[in-house]
């Protein structure tokens, strides 16, 4: 088998601009409801509020529970999105601490 040729710069530039236009081609459009946009705003700023609340606390907890709220925002437009109970779990995530462990060390 012969080794395929390495692409010029301009022959790269137009493979990505081709791949584009046919992500952009094969791209669906959802059409949401006012109802759904309305729900997906207010939980954006929920989300966004306790990020920006949880900036100078400390902690293990604090740490998970921004990441989570981070990849929430991240995959925002994914089908599987928490229902109502699940996304106030997450939203309060940073702020309550897990129950200490207990020890049974009594010397």
């Amino acid at each position: 088998m012969a080794t395929p040729g390495k692409l010029t710069p301009l022959q790269e530039q137009e493979a990505q601009r081709i791949a584009r236009e046919k992500a952009r081609a094969n791209k669906v459009s959802v059409n949401r409801s006012d109802e759904e946009k309305a729900l997906r705003k207010e939980r954006v700023g929920k989300a966004k509020d306790a990020l920006a609340r949880s900036v100078g606390m400390k902690g293990e907890h604090v740490i998970s529970g921004r990441a989570a709220l981070k990849t929430y925002l991240r995959q925002l437009n994914d089908p599987n999105q928490p229902d109502d109970a699940r996304f106030e779990i997450l939203v309060e995530a940073p702020f309550k601490a897990p129950p200490k462990k207990r020890t049974n060390d009594r010397f």
